[in-house]
């Protein structure tokens, strides 16, 4: 298969897409821009927004609006009146980490990752943070906190802490969030096909991994670690990769142009764009931050 560009956003590093399930559009970030955009699917259009720190994750809201990650921790956004307000602080003692990927987990909690952004080794970690808004450092010593999903039964997560070229599986326990290391499931060899970034997961479990050099998403089986299938792109850092569109059978996929000197960017002009693929399987249900507390609230 091969990636259509979707928008010409020429971002620095575009990364956190989101198909937002009642706005029916599609959101990605540009990190070292300190932006976030919106497209429209049906009329097309983009409007962007800017911020005064650096994002990296959005998460639908179950009232509509967004959950953003960003330098300093975890934020509301209202998309109507663009009003925003902090949630949780997150590392806001140690000046040049910043946030990277995350998710919502089955239950609703946000979790989100850290790194250091000269890239120096295990200066970041993986946090849960819960719905009083407590954050829980879950995994130390990350370099570069990236994908994270959960499986389609809710028993395992998987995440991406890229510089190890592995993609590790946990145990994971849905009602408290403890998590607890199994196994490498997938090993990745950086010099054939880059390494491991974002991810997501499709409707039959498999994972969908954009690799940072490797030039596209790889579609791995998280049981046997094969490699399935790939997207090609035509532009090198390959960032992340989300589902969506109205049948939830699109991929959306960010790229980025960060430290590409003028030689490259004239090699691999694309590079920074969002893309798009129709695909013949659709993606894994993502959960909306709010959604599952506050139902499981009402039950009680």
């Amino acid at each position: 298969m091969q990636a259509s560009l979707l928008y010409k956003s020429e971002n620095i590093l575009a990364e956190g897409p989101l198909w937002h399930t009642k706005r029916k559009s599609f959101f990605w970030v540009d990190i070292d821009g300190k932006s976030f955009q919106e497209y429209n699917w049906q009329t097309k259009q983009v409007q962007q927004w800017k911020l005064d720190y650096r994002p990296s994750l959005l998460i639908e809201h179950a009232d509509g609006n967004l959950i953003i990650g960003m330098q300093g921790g975890i934020a509301y956004f209202d998309l109507n009146s663009n009003a925003m307000r902090w949630l949780c602080k997150l590392e806001e003692d140690i000046p040049n980490n910043r946030t990277n990927d995350g998710g919502c987990d089955p239950m609703g909690r946000i979790w989100i990752g850290t790194m250091d952004r000269q890239f120096a080794k295990g200066k970041g970690s993986l946090y849960c943070i819960h719905h009083d808004m407590k954050p829980e450092r879950k995994i130390e010593n990350v370099s570069i906190s990236n994908g994270l999903v959960w499986s389609l039964d809710e028993a395992r997560m998987y995440f991406i802490d890229t510089p190890t070229q592995q993609v590790k599986g946990y145990l994971f326990n849905k009602e408290t969030g403890d998590i607890q290391f199994e196994k490498i499931i997938i090993a990745i060899d950086k010099d054939k096909s880059g390494s491991p970034d974002g991810m997501c997961m499709d409707a039959e479990g498999m994972l969908w991994i954009a690799q940072w050099n490797g030039f596209g998403v790889y579609r791995y089986n998280p049981v046997t670690g094969e490699c399935l299938d790939k997207i090609e792109l035509p532009v090198p850092q390959v960032s992340s990769c989300a589902f969506g569109g109205g049948d939830n059978d699109y991929l959306f996929i960010t790229t980025a142009r960060e430290n590409m000197d003028e030689e490259a960017i004239e090699k691999y002009p694309l590079s920074g764009n969002v893309f798009i693929v129709k695909m013949n399987v659709r993606g894994a249900v993502i959960h909306k931050f709010g959604e599952e507390f506050h139902a499981k609230s009402q039950r009680r």
